[in-house]
C-alpha cells in the first residue's frame, strides 16, 4: 500500500505547476520555447522566434518565423512588455488558439 503512494507521489513531482490564480491551476507538459513579445493582450501575449528549416532539393535553408499565443499570469502582468525575451511552454488547451502559458521572463528589449 505505501509502495503505491510513493509511486503516485513521484508521478506528480515530475508535471510542472504554475498559478494563474489562487483558484485556477494549471499543469506543464510538452515543449518549451522562447522568442520575444510582439503583441501584448489583456490575458495573454504573442511571441515570435525565427527557426530554419531544410529545403533538400536545393540542399539549402530557410528561415521561417513562427508566431505563438501565450496565457500571461497575474504574477507576469506588470513584468512583461512588448520586445521582451520570453520562455512559454505546452500546456493543456486553454482556449480555441491558446495552448501555452508564459513560464518566465528571460531578458529585456532587444
Amino acid at each position: 500500500m505505501e509502495e503505491k503512494k510513493k509511486a503516485s507521489e513521484s508521478k506528480k513531482e515530475k508535471t510542472a505547476k504554475i498559478v494563474i490564480t489562487p483558484l485556477d491551476k494549471v499543469s506543464l507538459r510538452g515543449r518549451k520555447f522562447e522568442g520575444i513579445v510582439t503583441k501584448k493582450f489583456d490575458g495573454r501575449i504573442t511571441i515570435e522566434f525565427e527557426r530554419t528549416k531544410l529545403i533538400k532539393k536545393y540542399e539549402r535553408y530557410i528561415k521561417n518565423k513562427t508566431k505563438l499565443h501565450a496565457r500571461l499570469p497575474e504574477s507576469l502582468k506588470g513584468e512583461i512588455n512588448v520586445g521582451d525575451y520570453v520562455q512559454i511552454q505546452e500546456c493543456r488547451p486553454l482556449s480555441k488558439i491558446l495552448h501555452h502559458i508564459v513560464v518566465k521572463k528571460i531578458g529585456g528589449e532587444k
